[in-house]
């Protein structure tokens, strides 16, 4: 097994991480930035090494800061958590070059699902089912009216590089498509640095269903059912439960079958996650994530295991222990993530955490690395904690997560925590009927 591993990443995922080595028995390195110098991954680490100033571009996401600590700490292995550079395909080779072990896929994989038109492309060959759309990169305004005209409005134009809602417009009819291709394509280039688009029916009312799968490299691989991530706002997931209320677990088993069978024609390592636009019974692929998904807990919850050690042996290459006939999941979990935003307009409130009380008790698990006393900075992203309940049925885990909430204690900075109680109050949500659109809809309709 590994001896040491570095974790490219900081706060609570860094800290889950950490959290599984030791079990293991594992040393780990945490890097951090000037601002993160008190963080809590930090005073867990066997290690801990400066990579640079609070700019991400010049501490989290500097390749070479990072392959310098591994070298400096004789790391053998990297576990990237999300974001940052969880699924940049050049930090996977470059620290292969450096006989570096990347946790996470190879980086063939991370360049063909990172490109959505690719992705898509691989995914029609492997029979998952996609939404219909353009065949390929939409090049100029006169292709974008070819597409949308075979396709049919409206039509949602999307960054192929893209994600978080980047690049991401929808078009309701002709008199609109110029304009907005014109503005995806220069919000894609501002961010991406690639201004390709492609174009795709838009569903007008389907819920976010994603796929967890796990493959061991060779040719074997199994899926962990399904997580619901439709409360969204602005493309960005607020709250995620499994199984999802809306979807017949018999398709569940179809669809993971098929991905499953996807995952092992690739010889995909490790943990990934495809994700579907599900409405009218049928499943539409948009994109595969190829890394841990924040939401993972819940995945852990209902199959009692842990997705981060499962990733670190097969990355060690260690067989994997998964096999799906012995899979089967027990209750349902939700999870809500907690930013330190200030509502309503959700801007962001960094500062110092006055007091923190975390909700214990039987199915609860609190995933943050703040404590008291500790500053939350203003410049990464606000989320700072995920409150995960776990329990026999759907309705005993909303009353649990009710009584969590009430629990849950983080003064010094504003807080999601609110909104959260207020989500559990609507009658929509107690009974599972919602999709993609409901949250911004029913947040317009608190402000009118």
């Amino acid at each position: 097994m590994f001896k040491k591993i570095l974790i490219a990443n900081r706060g609570e995922i860094a800290l889950r991480v950490i959290r599984t080595c030791k079990e293991m028995g594992i040393k780990t390195v945490a890097v951090y930035s000037q601002a993160d110098v008190n963080a809590m991954h930090v005073r867990m680490a066997d290690e801990s090494v400066c990579i640079g100033p609070a700019e991400s571009s010049k501490s989290y996401l500097s390749i070479p800061s990072i392959i310098s600590a591994c070298e400096i700490t004789g790391s053998e292995a990297v576990h990237p958590g999300y974001g940052f550079l969880s699924e940049n395909a050049s930090f996977a080779e470059i620290l292969g070059d450096h006989g570096i072990k990347f946790i996470g896929p190879s980086v063939s994989h991370i360049n063909t699902m990172g490109d959505k038109i690719n992705a898509k492309t691989q995914m029609e060959a492997f029979n998952v089912p996609c939404v219909p759309g353009s065949n390929g990169e939409v090049k100029d305004i006169d292709d974008a009216y070819i597409s949308a005209k075979k396709i049919g409005f409206p039509v949602l134009l999307k960054a192929a590089a893209g994600g978080g809602g980047i690049g991401m417009k929808i078009v309701q009819g002709i008199d609109q498509l110029e304009t907005l291709f014109l503005q995806a394509k220069s919000e894609a280039k501002k961010s991406f640095n690639d201004d390709t688009i492609y174009m795709e029916k838009y569903l007008e009312k389907p819920r976010h269903i994603e796929i967890q799968v796990f493959g061991d490299g060779k040719g074997k691989a199994v899926h962990l059912g399904e997580r619901d991530c439709s409360l969204q706002r602005r493309h960005q997931k607020v709250l995620e439960e499994t199984p999802s209320p809306g979807v017949n677990p018999r398709e569940i088993k179809n669809i993971g079958k098929i991905c499953a069978n996807a995952i092992s024609r690739m010889k995909y390592e490790g943990a990934g996650t495809i994700e579907f636009l599900y409405e009218n019974n049928e499943f539409f692929f948009i994109e595969m994530n190829t890394r841990l998904q924040v939401e993972h807990p819940i995945t852990e919850a209902v199959f009692g295991i842990d997705l981060v050690k499962e990733q670190i042996c097969v990355a060690y290459g260690i067989d994997m222990s998964l096999s799906q006939e012995h899979l089967e999941p027990k209750g349902h979990a939700i999870e809500c993530r907690i930013n330190a935003e200030k509502l309503p307009n959700f801007s962001p409130s960094p500062g110092n955490i006055k007091e923190f009380h975390s909700p214990g008790g039987i199915g609860i698990r609190m995933d943050s690395a703040i404590y008291n006393g500790f500053r939350v900075p203003p410049y990464y992203d606000s989320l700072i904690g995920k409150l995960i309940v776990h329990a026999d049925s759907r309705s005993m885990a909303l009353g649990r997560l009710s009584r969590a909430l009430d629990e849950l204690i983080i003064d010094g900075v504003y807080t999601t925590v609110d909104l959260f109680k207020d989500i559990l109050d609507q009658a929509d949500f107690k009974n599972g009927d919602y999709n993609i659109h409901w949250l911004e809809q029913w947040l317009s309709d608190q402000v009118k």
